[in-house]
């Protein structure tokens, strides 16, 4: 059976890898072989960056490939504007966060290592990223001194068994102070009961924060609702705009809520325009719900456009790819924070 810090020490990683990428990500179900660059000729990735270290990244590309990154003195980078009225920003190489989508453009040497000197990113992805990863950090901060709690129980608990060892010793050997010795070991024992009720507390603390932790990943809908578009535009219209305004207004009075939203097409145009719109769509939602109700960003799962795949109607009627042209705005509730609210008192936002 695993301890209790071998299970903290495995969900850590797996929050490192999970939670911080909160989108799913489309990866085809047979990806295709990344195509073969020459030496020295220049190629573009996209991907998440799933790894980072001090001077590489590891990429998690379209095609669901890993895509190892070595970063140099003279790798640019940049935000990708979606403003074309005002100057791209400058970030730098610790702005380059776990969970940021990246568009990479280098050049790989004979050895095949790749090397980046161009990476762009939007300022929204990497606004997401960030808010992830100061959600990331209090959970690893909660899991270290979890451990060290157990670890000090463990050394007292072994210091207490030694002394009344020590002491029944004492009293096994003593002649003409048996009595004396005998409340000796008995006060003894009464602390060693004491501490080992201690220790229970400690465990019981132990096993709600272990059962809270465990359940960071885990989400309860509460709410999923679906806004459409007109054929191949990605405007909000009056009746999907109300629709958005019950949404958040139903998520504030949440706790511990995130919204996930994933944008669709039908199949009336080419797959990679239909890719482009269902993204535009997916962002326009979540413009909508940043600018007109407040909704911070860090409760926004970052947005994914799937294209005209998982169509939820016949694309070859009418009436189906009516139906295909959506978005699908989902308020999840994390049980883990949900359950600390009982016994851990919480602010408010």
């Amino acid at each position: 059976m695993r301890t209790v810090t071998q299970r903290l020490w495995m969900f850590a990683l797996t929050m490192l890898v999970t939670l911080t990428l909160t989108a799913p990500i489309a990866v085809p179900s047979a990806p295709a072989a990344a195509p073969q660059v020459a030496s020295g000729q220049e190629t573009t990735v996209t991907g998440v960056i799933t790894k980072r270290e001090a001077d590489t990244l590891t990429l998690l590309d379209e095609r669901g490939q890993e895509v190892k990154v070595t970063l140099t003195s003279e790798t640019a980078v940049k935000e990708k504007k979606m403003n074309p009225f005002r100057s791209g920003r400058n970030y730098a190489t610790t702005n380059l966060l776990r969970g940021l989508t990246v568009e990479v453009k280098g050049r790989k040497d004979a050895t095949g290592n790749f090397f980046a000197e161009r990476i762009k990113l939007t300022d929204m992805d990497y606004r997401m990223a960030k808010s992830v990863e100061s959600r990331v950090t209090p959970v690893e901060g909660e899991l270290k001194e979890t451990q060290g709690r157990v670890a000090q129980t463990e050394q007292n608990q072994q210091r207490l068994s030694g002394q009344v060892e020590e002491l029944s010793a004492v009293s096994n050997s003593a002649k003409g102070g048996a009595k004396a010795a005998q409340e000796t070991a008995d006060a003894a024992i009464a602390g060693v009961n004491s501490a080992n009720e201690r220790i229970a507390k400690v465990d019981t603390r132990v096993k709600e924060v272990d059962t809270r932790i465990s359940s960071l990943d885990d989400f309860d809908v509460k709410n999923s609702q679906m806004v459409n578009f007109k054929i191949g535009s990605a405007t909000l219209s009056k009746e999907s705009k109300e629709l958005l305004d019950k949404i958040a207004e139903e998520a504030k009075t949440q706790k511990g809520y995130v919204i996930e939203i994933a944008g669709f097409a039908s199949a009336d145009g080419p797959e990679d325009v239909n890719r482009r719109l269902s993204q535009m769509r997916a962002d326009a939602v979540v413009r909508y719900l940043a600018e007109n109700h407040n909704v911070p960003l860090r409760r926004i799962i970052t947005p994914f456009g799937y294209g005209e795949s998982q169509p939820v109607a016949d694309n070859k009627t009418r009436d189906g790819r009516k139906q295909n042209r959506r978005v699908e705005v989902k308020i999840l509730v994390n049980k883990g924070l949900l359950e600390g609210q009982s016994s851990t008192p919480t602010g408010n936002e």
